[in-house]
């Protein structure tokens, strides 16, 4: 079996030949500007992984692979302008480099694409990719709704957090491993077990997110460290310490979600501390744990041989350690 970063490479160089740069080149030239900017492409190369690991060629799901990533990039063109974002990887967003109406006609167009790449497939391997691809887009779309909702709410449970983030980031995940799945026509069973092994590595990894923009080595991490707690937002680590502090931590811990310094070092210092002292920090490690664990105990309802199972358990310890 090819390694995650071969698979990667085959992965871009197929999107790269198949990105159209005709007419109008308002409406495509966005659409490869933005899939060219780079990126880890796990998700793709997931849906390889997974096609090899069910004995098939990475060659099959090509296809099924390049729709998930045009999903994902539309979803980021949409995303950067509900939140006018002016950078996305470190150059300017589509909407920013071109206009909002050019963002989103391209990112409507990438969705269409997307459908069409499952017009290469047999009749019932189409029906399952477009069904379960239908399922996730509009599970996506819910949660990025939840997260605009909770925005200006105060009030937002663990529960729904958890939930949110389910339908924001776990699911896609679990949908890019079993369409490799079904392209390698792997029984019902594993097709069922692979998508919630991606789904719970899915939050492992936001959860992980969530962690590492707090409590992460800004170097490794590549990001800024406590851009969370400077935005406002209301995290996993925000609502574990809101429940469990001190009714004057908890007080401290809302004045300082409502302020926005011009330099915020004091501030993410005083957050991380109620973090710390509360147990969230810990409880979101052990969180992700579980989710981690919960993933690894699927491997036992896969039809894989034990070199697969290996290979996954791997997979998903260096997942959440962030070497992949």
């Amino acid at each position: 079996m090819l390694s995650l970063d071969d698979l990667r490479e085959h992965f871009v160089t197929h999107l790269l030949t198949s990105i159209n740069k005709g007419e109008p080149k308002n409406l495509y030239e966005p659409i490869s500007y933005i899939l060219t900017l780079g990126g880890k492409r796990l998700r793709p190369a997931l849906t390889l992984m997974t096609c090899e690991l069910f004995d098939s060629s990475y060659v099959k799901a090509l296809n099924a692979a390049l729709a998930v990533e045009l999903f994902h990039n539309f979803s980021l063109i949409h995303d950067d302008i509900m939140d006018n974002a002016p950078l996305r990887r470190g150059k300017s967003t589509v909407h920013e480099k071109w206009d909002i109406n050019t963002g989103i006609l391209s990112g409507d167009a990438m969705l269409i694409l997307a459908y069409q790449l499952f017009e290469n497939y047999e009749p019932e391997t189409f029906q399952n990719l477009a069904k379960l691809f239908s399922k996730t887009a509009i599970e996506v779309c819910e949660g990025q709704q939840y997260d605009i909702d909770f925005e200006d709410r105060n009030n937002v449970t663990i529960e729904e957090y958890l939930h949110m983030i389910n339908y924001k980031t776990a699911v896609l995940v679990g949908a890019a491993m079993q369409m490799g799945a079904i392209v390698a026509n792997a029984s019902g069973k594993s097709q069922n077990a692979i998508y919630e092994f991606g789904r719970n590595l899915g939050m492992a990894f936001q959860l992980q997110d969530d962690f590492l923009d707090v409590f992460g080595d800004p170097k490794s991490f590549g990001k800024q460290v406590g851009g969370d707690i400077i935005s406002n937002k209301k995290t996993y680590l925000y609502l574990i310490a809101k429940n469990e502090s001190t009714p004057a931590d908890s007080k401290e811990l809302e004045h300082l979600y409502s302020i926005e310094p011009k330099n915020p070092t004091d501030k993410i210092e005083a957050v991380k501390r109620i973090f710390i002292k509360s147990g969230a920090r810990d409880k979101t490690k052990t969180q992700i744990k579980q989710y981690t664990e919960k993933a690894i105990q699927l491997l036992n309802e896969m039809e894989l041989n034990e070199n697969g199972k290996d290979q996954l358990t791997v997979f998903a310890n260096n997942l959440i350690a962030r070497d992949v």
